[in-house]
């Protein structure tokens, strides 16, 4: 991951969008706990050099939210944005520089990610050299 990164997360309930933020903080050595942000709109993680923001836009009624809330800053700035329900605000988010979409296949989880930007491009080709 690198400062700035957008990574929206898509998925039906209990697939484990929540579930994959917390192991990818785990893997980045974050100690304290990890919290669905369904309530609060978003959760903030610092871990090493990186400034982490979870949202979580399930509750949104209208993309207006986003900016009525005060979040669409986040997105501008060196922060790296993971995005629970990104559709429902709408136009109001900028591209993502991944997209992961979790869904079932039978008892276990599928993840297909896909990169919509050359950052995401890079984070990709990264993560299968790793």
């Amino acid at each position: 991951l690198n400062p700035g990164m957008r990574i929206y997360l898509r998925g039906e309930l209990g697939s484990g969008k929540t579930t994959l933020v917390r192991g990818l903080l785990r893997g980045l050595g974050f100690q304290g706990g990890v919290r669905s942000p369904s309530y609060s709109l978003v959760e903030p993680y610092v871990v090493s050099r990186l400034h982490l923001y979870h949202f979580d836009f399930y509750r949104f009624n209208n993309p207006g939210e986003l900016r009525d809330a005060g979040l669409a800053e986040h997105f501008h700035g060196d922060g790296v944005c993971l995005v629970e329900w990104p559709e429902r605000a709408g136009e109001q988010l900028p591209p993502p520089d991944l997209e992961i979409v979790l869904s079932y296949r039978g008892t276990a989880r599928t993840a297909k990610i896909a990169a919509a930007t050359e950052t995401g491009v890079r984070c990709l080709a990264e993560l299968r050299e790793a």
